[in-house]
């Protein structure tokens, strides 16, 4: 079989109409994690037929107080609509030349608004409503969008970044960096 972008390429006589549907539910709410989102991705693995398409769609459920932690895609940009609720959501831009280098934007969005995350850069949304959750679709220039969560990837790492390299990167003590990276590994590898 041959093969683009590390998935089967189906014969073109063989295709059908299963090989661009899901049964996906995204209109039912999903129990949250830890730090209180559940973010329900659709790309390439879920939908053959998106390969080679440039094209993904997540919904993101928010418990009240509930966060998508800091977060990049390497191969998307995002652009996210709120369905529900009120989200403040911001990203950090690049190592730019001052005045602009890592310059944070940000915005709350209610219901109907939309924001773009561009291809890469750090971004987050986060539910301040203590008593009502929220709702968003995302939608990605991917088939295969990636994620990479910050503090998981820094963190939560298998081996472990070394706590010397992480104390001085951040600045802080060691025995932070050791707490820090118990908390994730417990969460990550338990």
């Amino acid at each position: 079989s041959v093969r683009v972008n590390g998935f089967v390429c189906k014969n073109p006589m063989e295709v059908n109409a299963d090989d661009f549907f899901k049964a996906a539910a995204l209109d039912k709410p999903r129990v949250t994690n830890k730090v209180g989102s559940n973010v329900t991705l659709i790309n390439v693995m879920q939908i053959a037929g998106l390969n080679t398409l440039g094209i993904s769609i997540a919904r993101i459920d928010y418990a009240p107080l509930g966060q998508n932690p800091p977060h990049t895609h390497p191969r998307a940009t995002e652009i996210l609509t709120v369905l529900e609720g009120t989200l403040y959501v911001g990203f950090v831009t690049s190592n730019q030349p001052a005045p602009n280098r890592n310059k944070f934007l940000s915005k709350v969005l209610n219901k109907g608004d939309v924001f773009v995350f561009p291809v890469g850069l750090i971004h987050f949304q986060f539910n301040p409503n203590p008593h009502k959750p929220a709702v968003a679709i995302a939608a990605l220039s991917s088939q295969n969008p990636g994620a990479i969560t910050i503090a998981n990837a820094v963190f939560g790492s298998d081996p472990q970044i070394s706590d010397d390299v992480l104390a001085k990167a951040f600045q802080v003590e060691k025995n932070t960096i050791d707490w820090l990276q118990a908390q994730f590994w417990e969460n990550n590898h338990n």
